[in-house]
């Protein structure tokens, strides 16, 4: 199994770190040359989504990885990630791949200051430890979009088919549950 991880900004390296200590082979994708390859899933982290954006675009690596989404790459986004992957965002005019029917609302915690760690049930998982950081959260979902957790009656946790969406950083925590569940339940089932 290999997974690649978008590795132009944010908190990739957590990500592949995390990877590798379940035995999965990473691979970093920096350039449009990295998308020459087979992927099993891909990782969008957290870090910023506008930046993110725009070097997409710069290194030519947009379209290829807007068309692995559409054609079913399972995909694993974190905060950031989830901004790419959201339909609309509600307090930006900019959108990204647009593959995931949700409205997402930017730093919808606040700034720096507003970061917050909780413990709050996944569907499927149970309680597990949640990092916030300037996160975005789910204002709006549509149809065929299973919400996998909320805090404070936010949703911070939406799959949409072989779509993982996160506002929060599990990278961060020492919890692997949520790793395994997308190589588990998204990953695996649909090699």
């Amino acid at each position: 199994m290999r997974i690649g991880v978008l590795a132009l900004q944010g908190a990739f390296a957590e990500h592949i770190f995390v990877l590798k200590k379940l035995g999965i082979e990473t691979v970093e994708l920096r350039k449009k040359s990295n998308l020459d390859m087979s992927l099993d899933g891909l990782v969008l982290p957290g870090g910023e989504s506008t930046t993110q954006g725009k070097l997409l675009r710069e290194l030519g690596m947009y379209d290829t990885i807007k068309e692995w989404i559409q054609k079913g790459i399972p995909v694993f986004a974190t905060c950031a990630g989830m901004i790419l992957l959201a339909e609309d965002i509600s307090n930006d005019e900019r959108s990204y791949f647009r593959t995931l029917p949700v409205t997402v609302k930017r730093n919808a915690y606040g700034r720096q200051l507003g970061s917050f760690r909780c413990m709050e049930d996944f569907k499927g998982i149970g309680k597990i430890p949640m990092t916030f950081i300037r996160a975005p959260y789910i204002e709006d979902v549509g149809k065929d979009v299973e919400v996998m957790a909320e805090v404070d009656g936010n949703i911070v946790a939406v799959r949409y088919g072989k779509q993982l969406a996160l506002s929060f950083h599990p990278e961060l925590d020492d919890s692997r549950l949520i790793y395994e569940y997308f190589i588990e339940e998204i990953v695996n089932v649909n090699r």
